[in-house]
């Protein structure tokens, strides 16, 4: 629906009865109000107020940058590298190191474990600038897209400074798989806009966005659901016959395709070993039905954004390129929703979509609303505005809070004294958390001997206490994966003891009664760990962890 506007008359009447310019000059009571001062006379060249005005409207972009830079790491991008550090190290992903994570996400990240082994960079700062090195990428994708579109001036001046604060809006979830994906949905928004509209795009760039699309598309199997709803509207605008011929989405569907048919050659263990194991704990571990999903803190607020922008893509001067980012919006919604949890980096591709689509379309507006030399000097106000409302929206629990306070807070003082008492060694790690062990292994350069990332099967093994049976299972009783844990755990910390063990005091596994579930009881039944386990014999009391340190 086309917003309602006052007819000239009646503008001109509310401004103070000016009589309408002759056609074809100027608006000179417009101009006259824009360049009369308000104030004491400053005599500022109006070059320099441009600049003034496009800096601040950057700023919040800055203050995400600044709370990107700051520890703590996210617990689970942590995670994943210090896994990928370990592959580079020689040992075998899904063998030694069992995951549920496809490996697309692992080979991307061992780029900075590569980095930090040959290059003074520590792997933190190597993986911080590799994913901005993604964000400056998809930002600079984003100004060649518009470099040739026809945008009014409160458009082009909202997307200059919009575009990247939306790269960085994910702050403590930056580097998440999700903020790599909705990254990516970006610029493959804007040249889905251009392919509805029919406009040339020189082959290259086309090229290498689609690319870099589809493998971000490719980390996980359910974020297919954001570029099948976009090449959706592309062919409800184009028709059948034009997007057939278009050779884009049959490139994003070769990488697909040739992806998968590296599962089975390169990483056979991940079908035969892994998959079975997410299927009957990880998948059950935690989940939510849909509706409890919908209603979690972030999910039902990301929700709600996307509702009130969907809306305002009906407007018929919208523009596609706003409907192809309420597309990645709303697959980023199914995507959130078929994960069963509702943590805070499941939404990050829905906010990132509703965020520029709904200043997108709110730029357009004004700019039809405003007359043209109105528009014109409103429009750096109206960017700082736009991303000034934008950023205190996004400002969240996890940021810029957790940055702050991290290194005062137990979770930062756990890295200080791993980084005091077993930096650069390797660590058992007898915890079902990932946060705040990882990135406390990280900042202290000390590695997991674990072939898991926390306890994970173990917790899935007991989701709860069977009356009459024992605390324990004996190795016969145990299903395969828990086993599997059991035997490891003991044969891999005999084989090759590590300098320290780091216990959680809470096992994440239901007491029976009056019993907690003690992982060292667990695994000294093991005559291998028991004998080893003699030697660690200095306990260094922490929050919510106890470090085992081996003594000569």
């Amino acid at each position: 629906m086309t917003p309602p506007t006052s007819p000239p008359h009646q503008a001109n009447q509310a401004r103070g009865a000016h009589p309408l310019p002759a056609p074809g000059q100027p608006d000179r009571a417009v101009a006259a109000e824009v360049a009369a001062p308000q104030g004491p006379a400053i005599d500022v060249p109006a070059e320099t107020r441009a600049r003034i005005l496009r800096a601040l409207a950057l700023a919040p972009a800055l203050a995400f940058l600044l709370m990107v830079l700051a520890p703590p790491l996210n617990h689970d991008v942590a995670a994943i590298l210090n896994f990928a550090e370990r592959w580079v190290g020689g040992e075998r992903l899904y063998r030694d190191l069992i995951d549920v994570n496809p490996p697309l996400i692992f080979a991307l990240t061992a780029i900075p474990a590569l980095i930090d082994r040959f290059t003074p960079l520590d792997s933190v700062q190597a993986l911080q600038a590799c994913v901005l090195g993604c964000c400056a990428l998809a930002w600079r994708f984003c100004v060649a897209l518009r470099r040739d579109q026809r945008e009014g001036p409160v458009e082009a001046a909202v997307l200059d400074a919009l575009v990247p604060l939306t790269c960085l809006l994910a702050a403590y979830d930056v580097g998440q798989r999700e903020h790599l994906m909705g990254l990516f949905a970006l610029p493959y928004a804007l040249l889905a806009a251009r392919r509805m509209e029919g406009q040339a795009t020189p082959s290259g760039l086309a090229l290498s966005v689609t690319l870099a699309a589809a493998l971000a598309f490719a980390l996980k199997p359910h974020f297919l659901a954001v570029p099948l709803l976009v090449e959706a509207l592309v062919l409800w605008r184009r028709g059948l016959a034009p997007a057939l011929r278009d050779p884009l989405p049959w490139l994003m569907a070769v990488v697909w395709l040739l992806y998968l048919a590296t599962l089975p050659l390169l990483f056979p263990d991940y079908l035969g070993h892994v998959v079975p194991l997410v299927m009957d704990f990880y998948l059950g571990t935690g989940g939510l039905n849909v509706f409890a999903v919908l209603l979690t803190d972030k999910m039902g607020s990301a929700v709600v954004a996307v509702l009130l922008v969907l809306p305002m893509l009906a407007w018929r001067g919208a523009g596609p390129g706003a409907r192809a980012l309420g597309c990645v919006a709303l697959g980023g919604m199914l995507s959130a929703i078929v994960q069963h949890k509702g943590w805070s980096y499941h939404v990050v591709p829905m906010t990132m979509a509703t965020a520029l689509a709904g200043g997108w379309v709110a730029a357009r507006w004004f700019d039809r609303a405003l007359p043209a030399g109105r528009a014109l000097a409103a429009a750096p106000m109206l960017a700082i505005a736009c991303t000034f409302a934008i950023a205190a929206v996004h400002i969240r629990g996890e940021s810029p809070w957790r940055q702050i306070w991290y290194t005062t807070l137990a979770d930062g003082q756990l890295a200080a004294e791993l980084k005091r008492e077993v930096a650069g060694e390797r660590l058992l790690v007898l915890s079902p958390d990932i946060y705040p062990v990882y990135p406390a292994l990280n900042y202290a350069r000390a590695r997991s001997t674990l072939r898991t990332m926390n306890l994970w099967l173990l917790v899935g093994a007991y989701p709860d206490c069977p009356e009459g049976a024992a605390r324990y299972r004996e190795p016969w009783e145990m299903s395969r994966p828990e086993f599997l844990v059991y035997r490891t755990v003991a044969e891999d910390f005999a084989r090759a003891p590590p300098g320290a063990v780091l216990v959680a005091k809470r096992s994440g596994i239901p007491r029976c009664g009056a019993e907690e579930f003690d992982p060292i009881e667990y695994f000294s039944r093991h005559p291998a760990f028991e004998e080893t386990w003699r030697r660690y014999t200095r306990i260094v009391h922490l929050d919510n962890y106890l470090l085992y340190l081996r003594e000569e």
